[in-house]
């Protein structure tokens, strides 16, 4: 297994706001990208910065203080050239997390380049990803994103089919 030349830095803090404090001061005290955080059970969170090796620990170092002093530091560590499996368990969970974010420019390009929303008989060919991607780029869907989250493929067609019928475009 090879390594990467960067390192990984994690802060774990109990409440969101002592998340934030951490990330704000990780990402001012050095130049580290703060990639994403997670979420545990019990408020528990974590946030993931990587950087070269003295600029993470630096950023880390900065960050458990600023989390001790808005609220609870559980941990924090740093992992010199992690192993190349680590970052892309990370940048599998970033990439979930900011899927919609990404795709609805996406959407909207194709809106402006002409391309037509989805036939009824393409949406039935669509994966349910795709399909909760496409409700989730209408701004007034009849779901919230929780509800898309977890809606069944037949009911996200059903809506999507209702939708295409009234003439609603998507707007995200």
């Amino acid at each position: 297994m090879r390594a990467h030349a960067y390192a990984l830095g994690m802060i774990e803090t109990w409440g969101f706001p002592a998340l934030v404090a951490a990330a704000d001061a990780a990402a001012k005290a050095a130049d580290v990208q703060v990639v994403t955080y997670e979420g545990a059970d019990a408020g528990i969170v974590t946030v993931y910065v990587i950087g070269d090796v003295s600029s993470v620990q630096a950023a880390v170092d900065a960050g458990a203080e600023a989390a001790k002093r808005v609220g609870r530091l559980l941990h924090s560590h740093v992992i010199p050239r992690p192993d190349e499996t680590v970052p892309l368990m990370i940048q599998k969970k970033f990439n979930q997390q900011n899927a919609a974010r990404y795709d609805a420019p996406k959407q909207q390009e194709a809106e402006q380049s002409g391309v037509d929303i989805p036939t009824v008989s393409e949406l039935q060919g669509m994966t349910i990803n795709d399909l909760r991607k496409l409700a989730r780029s209408y701004t007034d869907f009849s779901l919230s994103p929780q509800e898309i989250h977890t809606a069944k493929k037949e009911d996200l067609l059903r809506l999507l089919e209702e939708r295409r019928n009234e003439g609603g475009e998507p707007t995200a």
